[in-house]
């Protein structure tokens, strides 16, 4: 095993035993963490918020006229899985943006989501129940840094997270070849998350296969979040679906109108894959998740047939990436992401994530994230994002352009 295999990290259960560790590990929202870090202090500029990352481009023109075509279907119930007409949309939208080994079924290989936050986190609950029993503790692999909901999703199921470390000598992903057969064979689910948040890393096909092939040969799921698929500079990110076989057998895919679209409020998003494992994840739906309004959904199936808005949205990212690869160049370690809308900078030589990100704020009211927060300690007592900041590159170009020269001028 090398130095940053995962079998060393730190991992957190519900067991009783581990609960007592788990305790002396913070948990919290990073942005309720990050609120207290700079609490007191006053901004030295006026502020701009580059922490959250919360599209602030335009909603696309038909969100309004959709909804109001459809304002008499928020008097009914709709059903858990989903509108045919969006599962539709969802299943055309699939196979033209994708390589797939045959059309998506709308019918059982769809499901709707509240976004894709409350859909990643049941996802752990509904696999505990789904797979064969596991040899040891079951536990859910979640690269790290990570999106805090895989790690909830996993505590809630009972299992123990396991968290790989995907840092650079990685290529910002889990290294699939330091998983051991031991901790493979006790997997309940892997999440991915390509391009990744907060790195902006890529999946290439080749990894993507390799991990599909294992979920298969261990009896495990693939839960691949791919919300960010549609920002990319140059390559279009490949996708789980299209190296899962053609059954889509232990893969199920997680994706969401508020990056795609700049419609983080709407709450529309869908999970696709494995039917036999999604009747099961329906069941749960039924029972613990709250529908999706029907004129939502109308608005979402408009989203999914319209790629005018998607390449505005594509190039109004791209110029600010620009602006980047202009301002920051190559300082703090900067290199033009392959997706995604973050820079993930590396401010070891300033002090590390915290020192900077009080820093930021205090001296040019640029609101970041510390790295630290987005992370768990390893065995070892190292942090992946100890020191570095995520930069969301959500505002206007003149407020982004103002928020890096800024960042520049405080830190050289």
């Amino acid at each position: 095993m090398t130095k940053d295999s995962p079998m060393t990290a730190q991992r957190e259960s519900s067991s009783p035993k581990a609960q007592a560790v788990a305790k002396t590990v913070d948990s919290r929202s990073p942005f309720v963490r990050l609120t207290e870090l700079i609490a007191g202090i006053a901004p030295g500029k006026p502020a701009i918020n580059l922490s959250v990352g919360e599209p602030q481009h335009p909603i696309p023109p038909f969100v309004g006229p959709v909804i109001a075509a459809h304002l008499n279907e928020f008097g009914r119930y709709p059903a858990n899985k989903g509108l045919e007409p969006f599962r539709k949309a969802v299943a055309g939208w699939l196979g033209r943006r994708y390589a797939l080994p045959r059309p998506v079924d709308f019918e059982h290989e769809v499901l709707v989501l509240n976004g894709t936050r409350e859909g990643l986190f049941l996802a752990a609950i509904a696999a505990t129940r789904y797979v064969e029993p596991r040899i040891g503790t079951p536990a859910v692999l979640i690269p790290n840094p990570f999106y805090a909901a895989y790690s909830a999703g996993a505590l809630a199921a009972g299992c123990e997270p396991v968290y790989m470390p995907a840092t650079r000598d990685s290529g910002f992903l889990p290294d699939l070849d330091a998983l051991d057969d031991a901790l493979l064979k006790r997997t309940v689910a892997f999440y991915l998350a390509s391009p990744s948040n907060p790195q902006g890393a890529v999946a290439d096909r080749a990894y993507l296969e390799k991990l599909s092939g294992l979920a298969r040969r261990y009896g495990f799921l693939v839960f691949a979040d791919e919300c960010y698929c549609e920002i990319y500079s140059t390559h279009i990110p490949a996708g789980m679906l299209e190296t899962s076989g053609p059954d889509f057998s232990n893969v199920v895919v997680f994706h969401s109108l508020s990056k795609r679209s700049n419609l983080p409020g709407l709450r529309v998003g869908f999970a696709a894959g494995d039917k036999r494992f999604l009747a099961h994840y329906l069941e749960l739906r039924n029972v613990a998740a709250p529908q999706v309004p029907g004129p939502a959904q109308h608005v979402a199936a408009a989203a999914y047939g319209d790629e005018a808005h998607v390449e505005e949205n594509r190039r109004l990212y791209n110029a600010k990436f620009d602006l980047a690869d202009q301002i920051v160049g190559d300082r703090y370690g900067y290199k033009r992401p392959a997706g995604g809308f973050f820079l993930w900078l590396d401010v070891s030589k300033y002090g590390g994530s915290e020192i900077v990100t009080k820093r930021l704020w205090q001296e040019a009211g640029v609101r970041v994230v510390p790295g630290r927060y987005l992370a768990r300690e390893q065995a070892d007592g190292s942090n992946p994002g100890a020191d570095f900041i995520r930069v969301a590159m959500v505002q206007d170009s003149a407020a982004t352009a103002e928020a890096l020269h800024r960042l520049v001028a405080v830190l050289g």
